[in-house]
């Protein structure tokens, strides 16, 4: 009897083993997943899809009906993340995550569609109430294209240039991020959680508000600050571009003027702005009358 439950239990291991190893399996897609990321301006934005292939085929007006909502992709619907509020082609759309479609209604007149639901696989359960945003879009004709790809360019300081590109067509949006809002609200996070002696961040804050004539108040309590924890050329040299920028070149030229005599005490950090500051304090001491 004892025997018999050995060959049983051995048997059922073996079964079991052949089960795990069965599910393990991996196998090329025909449409594999692909991923991809950007960063523009302080706002992370990816696209999560399956990239299927033209194999062939023709694709929009054929396996892509005009007139239907498609997928953007093959499989689960295609996902897009924005980690912040955008403006898609100058339309505004809140930060998270959607599905993302593509509706187009004959060769030149294409919408993109964003809907709340990302659980979607292709159509299945889609109900138009989701939906964030419809942009209408003209596609382009490009060089062929085998496998579906989105991809980004032109990425300045807040915007940047998202594509869908397949068989001979491109469709192009604008995505345009608030980076001065996003900075501004890190730098006060940052200022709120700042060692007592931190003297750089102070400054560091101060100097990235310089262009910025709404904040020159508050940019001068900040560089005040960075002075009385620990005084020397960079903070004298950021508090008188503070003042320049204000018509205020008495001020700007003296303390230029310091800033100089501080550096002489850092000679390796201050030779790589000693340039700068000696050719503003030749022009700040000329107009300061």
């Amino acid at each position: 009897m004892i025997k018999y439950l050995l060959s049983l239990f051995i048997l059922f291991s073996a079964l079991l083993a052949s089960v795990s190893v069965q599910a393990q399996l991996k196998l090329p897609q025909a449409s594999p997943e692909a991923f991809v990321k950007q960063t523009i301006g302080l706002t992370s934005i990816s696209i999560q899809y399956h990239a299927p292939g033209v194999k062939g085929r023709k694709i929009f007006g054929n396996l892509v009906p005009y007139g239907q909502l498609w997928r953007a992709g093959a499989n689960e619907a295609t996902v897009i993340t924005f980690e912040d509020d955008v403006y898609l082609n100058h339309e505004r759309v809140p930060a998270g995550s959607y599905s993302f479609f593509i509706l187009p209604e004959n060769e030149t007149d294409w919408n993109i569609v964003l809907n709340k639901d990302t659980t979607l696989w292709g159509l299945e359960g889609y109900n138009e109430l989701n939906d964030v945003a419809y942009l209408r879009i003209t596609p382009q004709t490009v060089d062929f294209q085998e496998t579906m790809q989105f991809q980004f360019s032109d990425i300045g300081a807040n915007a940047g240039k998202l594509h869908m590109v397949w068989e001979n067509s491109r469709i192009t949006l604008l995505i345009e991020t608030e980076v001065e809002k996003k900075a501004i609200a890190n730098i006060r996070s940052a200022l709120k959680e700042a060692d007592t002696d931190d003297w750089y961040i102070w400054a560091q804050s101060a100097e990235y508000m310089i262009p910025r004539k709404e904040y020159h108040e508050e940019a001068l309590t900040w560089i005040n600050k960075s002075i009385t924890i620990k005084e020397n050329f960079y903070n004298n040299w950021v508090k008188a571009r503070l003042y320049a920028q204000h018509q205020e070149f008495e001020e700007a030229a003296n303390l230029t003027a310091k800033a100089m005599q501080l550096g002489s005490t850092e000679p390796e950090a201050y030779k790589v702005y000693a340039k700068e500051i000696e050719t503003a304090y030749s022009v700040w001491k000329k107009r300061r009358f």
